[in-house]
């Protein structure tokens, strides 16, 4: 394991809180190496603010966010969350075990992109067009680019400058990626692809069990579809996050600029080339100037008018290409987007139907106590009688001298329970012509 420079190891504090991390580190080539390195340390290689690396941060669960940086683009989709410069790509090393295809998946591509860059640089060597390019990723040659310049004579900076920027406009012209795009991309794909199969898999747990809730009320099955929603909801608001994002990149060609970082770390050695070719060759001033200078610095200056002018039509061109890259996964998770939306209007649709069947049942249960209440009520009409019957009062019909008979009490009973019948008949019509009852 290796560990980043850091200018001079410090002390932990009493806490032992020093923000030191594990970073999985993967150059331009493929080769991958853990590096042990502080905030700080990651804040001077990569030119980040503490914030965008509070985002990388697995504590906090920030939303997924591509932010691009001068010299960076940061990337917290899902499980990834990476670095990338224009030459190396920093991962924090995570015991998730979804990061491990990805890294494997990302070298494939680095190494894959290394050879077809290095192949179209040799092409290009063999044109005669051999310049900054066959140094892309070598800052140290560019030192030595700048020294052989500054032994240069007059005028050849600015030839070497244009010659730059044909070979750049050439290379992409080729479709090779610049190297923090076939990054990028790898980091879009795998989260896409995460996300796709959550979704395939919650499709194919939520249409059977919707199915056997409609077919069967129980709490088992509930309590199965309260779950399946439940992770629906949360998926759909990850889907959602990441489209989002990749909407607003989109909707600024500003963002999306900013995160050509071999294109801007080219152009900034050019222009340090160029600034210390410029102060070799500068004339030295003399009290009178002849017509010729003047004119050649009114040419240089159209030149490089000119210049400006195809570097910025350039970077349009590029943000068009940015963009359709962006585009295709844009529409990949807008249609995840529109199947987790139609499984949640099925889930609703199961939900109506369910609180349909649940009403129909509560309507005949109340019906039924509707129906007993009545009868409860008729049959107290006969208590009634018998209490009557029953008081202690005198009254000739309880005379010995009376011999009313059994014929008498059978009239009585008979006659109350005939009755009640008739009061319930009524009013069990009453209540189903009022339509109360079915």
């Amino acid at each position: 394991m290796a560990s980043l420079p850091t200018g001079g190891q410090r002390k932990k504090s009493s806490k032992g809180t020093t923000g030191v991390r594990s970073w999985l580190l993967m150059d331009s080539g493929g080769k991958t190496q853990v590096v042990e390195a502080g905030k700080h340390v990651i804040m001077r290689r990569t030119g980040l603010p503490a914030r965008d690396l509070r985002i990388l941060d697995p504590v906090l669960m920030y939303p997924s966010t591509v932010l691009g940086r001068e010299r960076a683009i940061v990337i917290n989709l899902e499980h990834i969350k990476a670095i990338v410069t224009a030459h190396e790509v920093l991962l924090v090393k995570s015991a998730d075990p979804s990061v491990s295809p990805f890294v494997d998946e990302l070298q494939l591509r680095l190494i894959r992109h290394n050879q077809v860059t290095t192949a179209a640089l040799e092409g290009n060597e063999e044109d005669g067009s051999k310049s900054n390019w066959t140094r892309l990723h070598d800052l140290g040659e560019s030192q030595s680019r700048g020294e052989s310049r500054e032994n240069s004579p007059k005028g050849f900076s600015d030839q070497f400058d244009e010659q730059g920027r044909v070979e750049k406009n050439r290379l992409y012209g080729s479709k090779v990626l610049p190297f923090e795009f076939v990054a990028l991309e790898a980091c879009l794909e795998s989260a896409c692809s995460c996300l796709e199969n959550e979704a395939k898999r919650l499709e194919e747990e939520a249409y059977p069990a919707l199915d056997k809730l409609s077919s069967k009320i129980s709490t088992l099955n509930l309590e199965r579809v309260r779950q399946i929603k439940s992770r629906l909801v949360a998926i759909t608001g990850r889907v959602q996050k990441v489209r989002d994002e990749l909407e607003h990149l989109l909707d600024d060609d500003e963002d999306m600029a900013e995160m050509y970082l071999t294109e801007k770390s080219v152009e900034r050695d050019l222009e340090v080339n160029s600034s210390a070719s410029s102060s070799m060759n500068e004339p030295i001033l003399c009290d009178e100037m002849d017509d010729e200078i003047v004119q050649a610095d009114m040419e240089i200056d159209r030149d490089a008018q000119i210049g400006t002018t195809t570097t910025i039509t350039s970077k349009q061109l590029d943000v068009q290409e940015l963009e359709m890259l962006l585009e295709a996964y844009f529409v990949q998770l807008d249609g995840i987007l529109n199947k987790l939306s139609t499984l949640r209007e099925y889930v609703d649709d199961t939900e109506d139907y369910i609180n349909i069947m649940l009403d129909d049942k509560q309507n005949q249960l109340l019906q039924m106590g509707v129906v007993l209440s009545t009868a409860t009520l008729v049959v107290s009409a006969l208590i009634v009688v018998a209490g009557v019957f029953g008081m202690n009062i005198r009254i000739a019909l309880f005379e010995e001298e009376t011999k009313i008979g059994m014929p008498k009490f059978l009239w009585t009973v008979g006659g109350g329970s005939i009755g009640s019948v008739v009061l319930f008949v009524i009013a069990i019509a009453w209540y189903k012509h009022s339509r109360l009852l079915d």
